[in-house]
């Protein structure tokens, strides 16, 4: 079973970044998350911040510590109202997203909507660290919540 590494056999798509930015994940209380993924599981907190907007608090943890790009996306409620709280009411805590990068989001976004893919976002927003984010309905997903991020 012989695969081809080299990169430029195969590029990528035309405005695609070609790695996970992200994976999220709803908690309920973000200081008990941060006890488990930091404290036992040894994972570096790179940055903490609050976004009104979602009426959420994250906390962004590294998941590769040589440079490379990546984090753990803790997602806490603010209050009862929004997207994260509706998330861990109906289903509890868990994996609530992946989020792929982008080098250019209209591309992918116009590329998705081409191949029938549901965008949950006619255009993007301002996530967590000011990126621009759209979210793909997960029945285009295949069950799974995607997120896509400019911004790599």
């Amino acid at each position: 079973m012989s695969q081809d590494l080299n990169p430029t056999a195969n590029p990528l798509p035309e405005g695609t970044a070609g790695f996970i930015d992200h994976i999220g994940v709803a908690v309920r209380d973000l200081d008990e998350a941060l006890v488990l993924y930091r404290d036992l599981l040894g994972l570096e907190l790179e940055r903490m911040e609050e976004v009104p907007a979602e009426n959420v608090r994250v906390a962004f943890l590294k998941l590769a510590r040589s440079g490379c790009p990546g984090h753990l996306e803790l997602l806490a409620p603010l209050s009862e109202n929004g997207a994260i709280a509706g998330f861990i009411a109906k289903k509890g805590p868990g994996l609530h997203h992946i989020a792929v990068a982008a080098e250019n989001i209209e591309i992918v976004m116009e590329r998705c909507r081409q191949a029938g893919i549901r965008l949950l976002d006619e255009t993007p927003r301002t996530g967590a660290g000011g990126k621009q984010i759209v979210f793909m309905h997960p029945k285009s997903g295949g069950g799974v919540l995607i997120e896509i991020c400019a911004g790599t």
